[in-house]
């Protein structure tokens, strides 16, 4: 992996030249094998395999155990997300700033799925599902920084749906893999691990700037950890996008994470595996559309706070209809809508991010931060959620918080006043 520096933008400048639709390829492919690694486990693997050990005697006891591994793991991803961040940021390897932490982080995440799936303990799986997120992290925070190093303004909103629709369509083709195949935990673990290494490959043979060693702010633990703070009152649109990130990803973190127990025991569908699998590709459908068009749309319009808000509402929508009209009918309707609105927000939302970030040499670490609000919600929103359930005694109040919280995400992008 040899690297160039011609027609690459300078490191910390602004970029204009448009990436090529081959490079948007590789960083969507990239993104799917990312998407599959992580998303196939919290969906399916994990919780078999906490079942398997755990016993449980309830769908509750399961829940809170799955959450308590998921919480733990997202406790990490606060600390790993914006120190790889901020280490890639003063990188100087002649393969430039991120393909070495990407290249990293997906070996780790790799590894730790394999050893994974060997584990037959609650504490073996907690510590190599902890490494894992750990990789999953240190990729995606380099990955990330690039749309800001190498995708024009103009552009970003399309280049970011290519890092939401493989969310989508990771999320079912890692279950029908694993299902279709009838592969075990162990087994499947390995396939998404495999997946991933063969699907990132591709983007770490494209060109990445390299960061010249009297470019490179001086390396110290006490810098790099002091840069992590980002006062809001200082930098008010970068609080306001973070908060409003934050709220909508607890609101459709809640609305689908249990959408597997509201079917068997809120609406007591008896196929309630294959509603599941029903409702995801509803889910899935309107996400690529959202992520894709919107995405561009939002470009060619310069506009992105008026998408963003519109996403956010449409999953309070899709949440309230949950919440007051429990049945399956409403859900595919529902599924629908929270697809559109999430599909959107993933997108344009992201493109939003890269316009408030306070320092241009330090897009790494910034993003860092911008992506714990998407990692630690999806984390320990089951935890959370169960509690709610039954606390609450179903699944309404659920998808009520759900809804305040992506309205409340709406409102605060309102704040946001250096982007239109």
């Amino acid at each position: 992996m040899t690297t160039t520096s011609t027609a690459q933008p300078a490191v910390f400048s602004e970029p204009t030249q448009r990436v090529t639709g081959a490079w948007i390829a590789a960083f969507g492919a990239a993104w799917l094998g990312i998407w599959m690694a992580q998303l196939t486990p919290i969906q399916l693997l994990l919780p078999q395999q906490i079942d398997e050990e755990l016993h449980p005697q309830n769908w509750i006891d399961s829940v809170v155990a799955f959450g308590i591994i998921s919480g733990i793991a997202g406790l990490f991803a606060v600390i790993v997300y914006p120190l790889t961040g901020a280490l890639s940021d003063r990188t100087t390897s002649r393969f430039g700033r991120r393909r070495p932490w990407i290249a990293g982080g997906a070996l780790g995440f790799a590894v730790s799925l394999v050893l994974l799936g060997l584990q037959h303990s609650m504490v073996g799986i907690g510590i190599f599902w902890v490494l894992a997120l750990s990789g999953f992290c240190v990729m995606t925070a380099a990955l990330t920084a690039t749309i800001s190093d190498r995708v024009p303004v103009d552009q970003r909103g399309y280049v970011s749906g290519w890092l939401s629709a493989p969310q989508a369509v990771g999320t079912i083709l890692g279950i029908l893999l694993v299902t279709l195949l009838a592969l075990g935990v162990f087994a499947g673990y390995t396939l998404v691990a495999v997946l991933l290494l063969v699907f990132t490959i591709p983007f770490l043979m494209r060109p990445d700037a390299v960061l010249a060693v009297e470019q490179r702010e001086r390396v110290s633990a006490r810098g790099v950890v002091g840069s992590l703070w980002i006062s809001p009152r200082e930098h008010p649109d970068f609080g306001w996008t973070l908060l409003g990130r934050i709220l909508v990803n607890f609101g459709n973190a809640f609305g689908t994470t249990l959408l597997l127990y509201f079917l068997m025991f809120g609406l007591k569908r008896e196929d309630a595996e294959d509603d599941l699998l029903m409702l995801t590709a509803v889910y899935m459908v309107f996400v690529i559309l959202a992520a894709l068009v919107l995405g561009r749309l939002s470009d060619k319009l310069a506009r992105r706070k008026l998408f963003v808000i519109v996403a956010s509402a449409l999953q309070a929508v899709a949440a309230v209809l949950l919440a007051f009209f429990p049945d399956f009918t409403v859900a595919m309707v529902a599924a629908g809508l929270l697809g559109l609105g999430y599909g959107c927000f993933l997108s344009v939302d992201q493109a939003l991010a890269t316009q408030v970030l306070p320092d241009p040499e330090h897009r790494g670490k910034d993003l860092g931060i911008m992506n714990i609000a998407s990692a630690v919600p999806q984390a320990i929103a089951p935890l959370i959620g169960a509690g709610l359930v039954a606390m609450m005694g179903g699944f309404t109040g659920l998808f009520l918080v759900a809804a305040v919280c992506a309205a409340l995400g709406a409102v605060a992008v309102t704040r946001v006043k250096s982007v239109r």
